[in-house]
């Protein structure tokens, strides 16, 4: 009863205060509403969970730190939905995982969708995209046969333990004797090297086939899937087609950019759409498999079009598309060799028509060093998506925020100036678009 409303306490001009009153979190309730039923406990507020979701990828954070955040940060709370300051926790950060599954790919996506229409005016004046890949590496480790394998021991090992199997041989004492040999770096234990690897093999199979020969029936098949994913992984040669690169996520992917620094990245290809010159992102799709870029222009340009609302004439990307002209009704236009016949002027208006292509580039090193898209600790392809277009809404978010900040700090200073003039020129001026707040 005593309580203030944080409407009236806190800063009007606050960035997630200014985000709070624009979000149309009425479409977030009509869209996910289907998704909940009428009995059993009641569930989280939907507009919170959105709102950390956003702020997660904003402040770039995980989701137990932006629980702590929205724990001691008013305005966050405010922008979550709250009426008043709360002192405990939101929920607790697994929710945040429940609530991803829940709404799954297509409810991400309405809340990307809702971060477009903030720029719904910039982008009907537009009428060209810029299109270009890149990868979302995944939360795993370089991987490599000895690491594997031993991945593979390491969980036979547990398993015989929930199952209270009796190894006939364990060998617990001479793997970590292998382990240490095959971190040796001399030239003479080259061929000791070559052998520890092969034992390692060795003893993952047999631990296997122990596990199926000792374990009840009813044990075998429920771990049937992993024991067909590590014998899978202990027969792969080295240029093997399909794989597998990790174990708790085997549906990565070994994908080579071209990189001078890191030559092949492990994760998922993604593409991103952005319009030419007020640089809004329209489109970001994350695909399961390692597809030519020109494969991935179809769906990213379906979204582009789905989500801003809007039909684009052409779309400009880098020569890695070159061989496709037209996709989806959308002019393909990729840099070309100088043409002896072209003008001057019809040379210089595609210099600066493809100079602004490369705009893209640091818009994606943005996505990955602020947004949460340099590394997906969301698991699987479901993930990976999911993160991908959480990172673009949060690029549209940021972006919005940092015009509005530029129109407030340009009335402040038109202000200044009129009061400035007023005062030295002795004038009782109240001018009319100055008076009031911005």
């Amino acid at each position: 009863m005593f309580e203030q409303d944080l409407e009236h306490l806190l800063d009007q001009r606050h960035e997630l205060y200014k985000l709070a009153n624009q979000l149309p979190w009425e479409r977030f309730e009509g869209a996910f509403e289907g998704y909940y039923a009428e009995v059993g406990r009641p569930a989280k507020a939907i507009r919170q969970m959105v709102g950390l979701l956003l702020v997660k990828q904003l402040k770039n954070v995980s989701d137990e730190e932006v629980c702590r955040l929205w724990r001691d940060n008013p305005y966050v709370q405010y922008f979550c939905g709250e009426q008043f300051f709360q002192w405990g926790q939101p929920c607790n950060p697994s929710d945040l995982v429940h609530f991803r599954n829940r709404i799954s790919e297509k409810g991400v996506e309405e809340i990307f969708k809702a971060t477009v229409y903030l720029h719904r005016e910039k982008i009907e004046e537009e009428d060209e995209v810029v299109v270009d890949t890149t990868v979302q590496e995944a939360n795993v480790t370089h991987p490599t046969d000895v690491k594997l394998r031993r991945k593979i021991i390491e969980k036979m090992w547990k398993l015989g333990e929930d199952v209270d199997i009796k190894w006939d041989h364990s060998y617990k004492r001479k793997v970590p004797h292998l382990l240490y040999i095959l971190r040796t770096r001399s030239n003479r234990l080259v061929k000791d090297r070559r052998k520890a690897a092969k034992k390692l093999k060795t003893y993952a199979g047999r631990l296997i086939r122990e596990f199926e020969r000792k374990a009840d029936r009813i044990w075998v098949s429920a771990y049937r899937e992993e024991l067909d994913l590590y014998k899978q992984v202990l027969s792969q040669k080295r240029r093997d087609k399909d794989k597998i690169y990790s174990l708790h996520d085997p549906s990565v992917l070994c994908i080579g950019k071209g990189k001078a620094h890191k030559k092949w990245e492990f994760g998922r290809k993604a593409s991103v759409a952005m319009t030419r010159d007020s640089g809004v992102i329209v489109g970001a799709v994350s695909f399961e498999e390692n597809i030519w870029d020109g494969d991935t222009l179809d769906m990213t340009l379906i979204q582009a079009k789905s989500v801003s609302e809007k039909d684009y004439k052409s779309a400009l990307v880098d020569r890695g598309y070159q061989g496709k002209s037209e996709v989806s009704g959308v002019e393909i236009f990729a840099p070309h060799r100088k043409k002896k016949t072209g003008s001057y002027y019809r040379q210089r208006k595609d210099r600066i028509r493809f100079a602004r292509r490369a705009a893209i580039e640091p818009v994606i090193g943005h996505l990955k060093s602020d947004f949460r898209m340099a590394r997906c600790f969301l698991k699987g392809a479901l993930g990976a998506s999911q993160n991908l277009m959480l990172a673009a809404a949060a690029w549209n978010l940021k972006k919005w925020i940092n015009e509005s900040s530029f129109c407030l700090n340009l009335a402040r200073l038109l202000r200044t100036l009129v009061n400035a003039l007023r005062t030295g020129f002795g004038l009782n001026l109240q001018p009319q678009c100055l008076s009031g707040g911005f």
